[in-house]
């Protein structure tokens, strides 16, 4: 799988923005996604060296909407937090292109 399949977006809260201050990012990843190859896409992505990755599913999530007649569905999805060296940062406005 291709580095650009595999990280979606980055995840920017409140608590993933606190978490910076430690070198811990948070992604949306694809479904299938591994640890090595979520690792392998941060490295060529961001260029940084990445530490530790740890993966979260998210659940799917349904909900009533308008009086309760109609159901709406959240897609399952995964999130990975990655943890990269120390005194190393992402900036998610700036990706690696690769020249060929």
């Amino acid at each position: 799988m291709q580095y650009t399949n595999v990280l979606k977006a980055p995840i920017v809260t409140e608590k993933s923005s606190n978490a910076q201050t430690k070198s811990k990012y948070t992604f949306r990843v694809h479904s299938s996604a591994t640890k090595v190859e979520i690792a392998k896409a941060v490295n060529k992505a961001y260029g940084v060296d990445v530490v530790a990755v740890n993966i979260i599913p998210v659940r799917k999530k349904e909900r009533l909407v308008g009086r309760g007649k109609t159901i709406t569905k959240r897609h399952a999805s995964k999130k990975a937090i990655v943890t990269v060296k120390a005194k190393q940062s992402i900036d998610f406005n700036k990706v690696k292109t690769s020249s060929k």
